[in-house]
């Protein structure tokens, strides 16, 4: 699962490289940013939206990076955040991936241009054309034509599905546009990207990101899946869980719910220590602090050369002085404008965390941002460091975030017409043992329907969570009732024909509900 608030401004002449620090007389400001003003930066926003904790990260030129946590870990416990508090990076976990294949392509074992069949020969979609062009770049840059978030429900909640069986499921996904033709995020294909490098590299993908990744650059806190943990030094997790709607109502914990089949596409836990020097690596091209190359500056020019347009504007605003003109996607980067500056910038969102980095090349700034709250104060706090960074005008990100965020909810309600606990018209056609059923979709697996007690229930059987009797939410509609932190509830709907059911379609309940939640995608059929 990952949100991404898009941020930024112009200056794509300057070289990945950036320029030396003369050119840039403003890089004293930066150089003056020291650990009272950033308290006095980040502070009010964790008192103005009563976020429990966040951890930063902020390189610069010839500064040693900083590195601070702000906070507990978890609502009502006394543990703190500190430099080595482990997170959920989520969707950063991308990057890790693009430079896994970038260490591969450097060794010669495979190349960014190579059919992904010539490595993986079960690799299928859905289009036996797509099938035979789809490369190893095509993995990494969202254009294959998948709708946003398929098949993400196969891994969020984390159920009984493993990594190989995305490529059982991937021939089922019915694309939203052509080959090639636009940009939707996806995470199904960064996981196949982790059995491409386990295949070519013999070595599991978390295990490989450790040992060749980690390891040279001293990220000594840093796992590959969270099932790696061997420390009590975690984030917790914290949402609003209603009511009425998820997004909104005072912050709960919660549990991660993400599994190990995620790890490629958003599996990796490290600490905001970490962070720092993955941001280091980044903006020196992919040279160490021994002087060696983990990656050469080929690779590393690769990696951040933009491949799909994802957004383009006027540019910025009053109200949003650093929307883009143009953003686009590298190979498990966003690249846009910020402020007449390139970005280079990610951010992952899990159950309970966000988190956002953003590095500006030309300035040899970056900054990491790791929260354990379920909405995007990382990002304005990102942007509010970003923006001392470079000596940006002066602009209040706390009431833009607070702006941003009640518009959103109002939205949501509105949406809902205040809540989503009233039923639309209609009932139920059929006696409610008629809906009782086996139904099986091609690339999720099946759900179970059943009565008991009177009621209605259900059972998705890949996923063990989602369990839940269902309520009559109009004509041929139920609603579920999942635990409160088990997910996004879903609306279920059967279609009928001569009085039997012959199909049931589903959507997500709430308007806030997370695209990875892609129920919209299933279409179930019974199963004799």
């Amino acid at each position: 699962m990952s949100g991404f608030t898009i941020d930024r401004r112009t200056a794509l002449a300057l070289s990945l490289g950036g320029a030396s620090a003369l050119a840039f007389p403003r890089l004293a400001f930066a150089a003056a940013l020291d650990e009272a003003a950033v308290d006095a930066i980040v502070q009010p926003f964790l008192t103005a939206f009563e976020t429990p904790g966040v951890a930063v990260a902020i390189v610069r030129p010839g500064q040693p990076a900083f590195v601070k946590g702000y906070g507990v870990r978890t609502l009502g416990k006394p543990g703190a955040v500190d430099a080595h508090t482990r997170f959920g990076i989520a969707s950063h976990s991308k990057a890790f991936t693009a430079a896994a294949l970038a260490l591969l392509v450097d060794e010669g074992k495979l190349g960014w241009e190579d059919p992904v069949v010539q490595h993986l020969p079960e690799f299928r979609m859905s289009d036996s054309a797509v099938t035979q062009m789809m490369t190893v770049r095509d993995l990494l840059v969202h254009r294959s034509g998948l709708p946003l978030g398929a098949g993400d429900l196969m891994f969020f909640p984390a159920g009984n599905h493993v990594a190989a069986d995305v490529l059982k499921a991937l021939p089922y996904l019915k694309p939203a546009r052509g080959f090639r033709a636009g940009y939707d995020y996806d995470n199904i294909l960064y996981i196949v990207a982790g059995l491409l490098i386990e295949r070519v590299a013999g070595t599991p993908w978390d295990k490989f990101v450790e040992t060749r990744i980690f390891a040279p650059l001293g990220m000594a806190d840093a796992v590959g899946s969270r099932g790696s943990l061997k420390t009590d030094n975690v984030a917790g997790r914290h949402a609003r869980l209603g009511p009425p709607v998820r997004g909104i109502g005072k912050l709960e914990v919660v549990q991660p719910d993400e599994g190990k089949m995620v790890d490629a596409a958003g599996g990796i836990n490290a600490s905001i220590s970490d962070m720092a020097r993955w941001i280091q690596v980044q903006l020196a091209q992919g040279k160490l602090p021994d002087g060696k190359q983990l990656w050469s500056p080929a690779q590393a020019k690769e990696m951040w050369k933009p491949q799909t347009i994802t957004s383009s504007s006027d540019g910025p605003t009053e109200s949003n002085p650093v929307r883009p003109v143009l953003a686009a996607y590298a190979l498990g980067w966003f690249v846009q404008d910020y402020r007449g500056l390139r970005m280079i910038q990610h951010s992952g969102g899990l159950s309970g965390q966000v988190t956002y980095t953003g590095l500006l090349p030309s300035r040899g700034i970056g900054v990491s941002v790791l929260s354990n709250v379920e909405e995007g104060v990382s990002a304005a706090i990102r942007n509010a460091i970003l923006d001392r960074l470079i000596d940006a005008p002066a602009f209040d990100w706390v009431s833009s975030y607070r702006t941003r965020q009640k518009a959103a909810q109002d939205e949501a309600l509105a949406s809902v017409e205040g809540g989503v606990d009233k039923a639309p018209a209609g009932a139920p056609s059929l006696p409610l043992a008629g809906y009782a059923g086996r139904y099986r979709d091609p690339w999720y697996g099946d759900v179970v329907v059943t009565t008991k007690g009177g009621k209605l229930w259900i059972d998705f059987t890949p996923t063990p969570v989602f369990k839940s009797v269902l309520e009559p939410w109009g004509p041929d509609a139920f609603r579920t009732r999942f635990a409160k932190d088990a997910g996004e509830d879903a609306v279920v709907s059967f279609e009928i024909k001569e009085g039997k059911v012959t199909g049931v379609t589903m959507k997500p309940l709430s308007p806030l509900a997370d695209f990875s939640y892609d129920y919209q995608h299933l279409a179930f059929v019974p199963v004799a």
